[in-house]
């Protein structure tokens, strides 16, 4: 068993690390191998197709394994997921608990800490705080602010005939801006340590959908072409 790498726990493998049965080396050659690994494994679930069920049972057991806490009552993985907590708090050093000095001493000093708000102190630098100031400044003061001039532009006239726009060559939407929205929206549920490869996966889904669609379009029409060349 090893302290879990800052690696192995950016990618959601520290379970692999409470498990290893290498020495507990920071900078091993075994960490590294593992790292490397482990990356390129992230890297083909976050291109794997969301509809793929071999790649979304991964994402589900990676899920588990990178935050048990959250799914430690699960029927089926509950007890593998209580024991890799227990793992880890294996390796961490209980701290004792504060005593009643160190308390005191805590509020002492945060008694002592100015509290006084720079915007309050600015503001309290102006000399009319309290009270309006005199005529003549309060006429100067007037006299510098000039009148907003709106203008809103012409009238639309209803009879006159409008011009059409040619928009064939546009597409109707920021087809990148509406991916990573919908990519955003597939990662809230997920844990924070997979919305990376949640929204990597939906956008390549997407793009790859797309040009699926295109291409059937394409073949659609130039089949139609052939047949009315016929």
């Amino acid at each position: 068993m090893a302290m879990p790498r800052r690696a192995m726990k950016d990618l959601g493998f520290q379970a692999c690390c409470l498990r290893c049965d290498a020495p507990d080396i920071v900078g091993g050659e075994r960490c590294r191998s593992c790292i490397k690994h482990h990356t390129k494994v992230r890297d083909l679930i976050a291109k794997a197709p969301q509809s793929d069920e071999l790649f979304q049972l991964a994402r589900e057991l990676l899920s588990l394994a990178a935050e048990p806490h959250k799914y430690d009552h699960d029927e089926v993985h509950g007890s593998a997921l209580r024991q890799q907590q227990r793992l880890a708090n294996s390796l961490v050093e209980s701290k004792p608990l504060p005593t009643n000095n160190d308390i005191e001493a805590i509020f002492a000093a945060q008694s002592k800490v100015d509290k006084s708000s720079p915007i309050q102190n600015i503001a309290n630098q102006n000399p009319w705080k309290d009270e309006l100031p005199p005529e003549e400044v309060l006429d100067l003061m007037a006299k510098s602010l000039e009148p907003e001039n709106l203008d809103y532009g012409a009238r639309t006239v209803p009879s006159k005939p409008i011009e059409s726009v040619d928009r064939s060559e546009r597409l109707g939407e920021d087809r990148s801006m509406i991916d990573k929205i919908e990519a955003e929206k597939a990662a809230q549920s997920a844990p924070e340590v997979l919305k990376d490869i949640v929204e990597s996966a939906t956008i390549s889904e997407r793009e790859r959908s797309r040009k699926e669609w295109e291409s059937a379009k394409s073949d659609i029409t130039k089949l139609l072409d052939d047949d009315l060349d016929l």
